[in-house]
């Protein structure tokens, strides 16, 4: 699977993740939350690689042999300090040209791993210093998004000496589909998919923020499915993007967008590196006390696009300020713009488009 991606045009892999424990799969193990045919959100109840460790070292060692030019990473979880060393060092002679510590995964049967770890601050810093002292190849621990501060962990790492940081993994969920039961029964598990993305990119910002770990590189991770989702992790400070769940959804063949997309808006801003969008939005991004509070911005109704649903009124009626009357006879709807307060409800739920704005007024 692997070499077919590489062969595909992707750059390297973030592979399963490695451990000594004795895994035994659930089965079924996935579930989503759909719009259409598509996922809207994708849970899954999988833990970690079912393979010996040995094998899956053996396929890294083959994969990096027969893909020089390619980035082979392996994701490992040990349970205790010798077992995460051993398995460090166990990638780095197999050729790996890093190893992912993987703190992060919500769905451990055994208490003391995974985002147990990733919650942890204190054990976050012992792991990734333990590993950094015992190999040389670059460490790049994974974060939890099932923390309220994802800074904390973040900071352990970056004191620890790592040269990187993945985030995030899944989101702790729960879904109530009937197929989804193991033997009649449900669980908490892991949700990724395009509805984290917004959550991803929090975290990717307040890690990017950080004056403290301004110099560490980040791997951004969730609901990445086009090259604007990639973009955009770029964009808050991202190096390198992972994808996973879109993979799973339609295959390998996504990485033609993702490139080709890139290559075009590259071409359309006149600009030859990647690498300078990194963190180019970064200053856009201020505290909600440095906003602008003086000023608004009106919605507009474009007269030739609207089909006359009404959308627009029941959302303001109901869940806004009552600021749009709709007259029944020509089903148009017009803004009352002493009660419009420029919240953009109307604009939102419009299935058209034809909810405009128009220019930033004092209020």
């Amino acid at each position: 699977m692997v070499a077919n991606a590489f062969e595909a045009g992707w750059a390297g892999v973030f592979y399963k993740t490695i451990c000594k424990q004795d895994i035994h799969e659930v089965s079924p193990r996935f579930d989503a939350v759909r719009e259409g045919l598509s996922f809207a959100g994708f849970r899954n109840m999988e833990q970690l690689s079912e393979n010996p460790y040995e094998v899956d070292f053996d396929i890294l060692r083959r994969l990096k042999k027969n893909f020089p030019t390619k980035i082979v990473v392996a994701s490992i979880m040990g349970e205790y300090e010798e077992e995460w060393i051993e398995l460090a060092k166990m990638a780095e002679e197999a050729g790996c040209d890093a190893v992912e510590l993987n703190f992060s995964c919500p769905q451990m049967r055994l208490a003391g791993m995974g985002s147990d770890v990733g919650q942890d601050a204190e054990l976050v810093t012992f792991y990734t210093a333990y590993v950094k002292r015992n190999v040389k190849i670059p460490v790049i621990p994974k974060m939890t998004p099932n923390i309220t501060q994802i800074n904390q962990p973040a900071m352990g790492a970056y004191f620890a000496g790592a040269d990187a940081i993945s985030a995030i993994n899944t989101i702790k969920s729960v879904t109530m589909t009937p197929e989804a039961k193991v033997d009649d029964k449900w669980t908490i598990s892991g949700l990724s998919g395009r509805s984290v993305k917004p959550i991803a990119l929090r975290y990717i910002l307040e890690m990017a923020k950080n004056p403290i770990m301004k110099n560490i590189q980040l791997s951004g991770i969730g609901g990445i499915e086009t090259w604007h989702d990639a973009l955009e992790f770029i964009q808050l400070g991202c190096r390198n993007v992972q994808v996973c769940t879109a993979v799973m959804q339609y295959g390998y063949r996504i990485i033609d967008d993702l490139v080709m997309g890139l290559q075009t808006y590259l071409q359309e801003r006149g600009i030859e590196k990647l690498e300078d969008l990194v963190g180019e939005q970064l200053p856009s991004f201020v505290r909600p006390s440095d906003l602008d509070r003086e000023t608004k911005v009106f919605p507009t109704v474009d007269r030739d696009l609207c089909i006359g649903c009404g959308r627009c009124y029941v959302s303001c009626r109901d869940g806004g300020h009552q600021a749009i009357n709709f007259d029944p006879d020509t089903r148009q709807p017009h803004v009352i713009g002493s009660k419009c307060v420029g919240c953009h409800l109307c604009r939102l739920v419009c299935p058209v488009g034809a909810m405009g704005v128009a220019k930033r007024i004092k209020k």
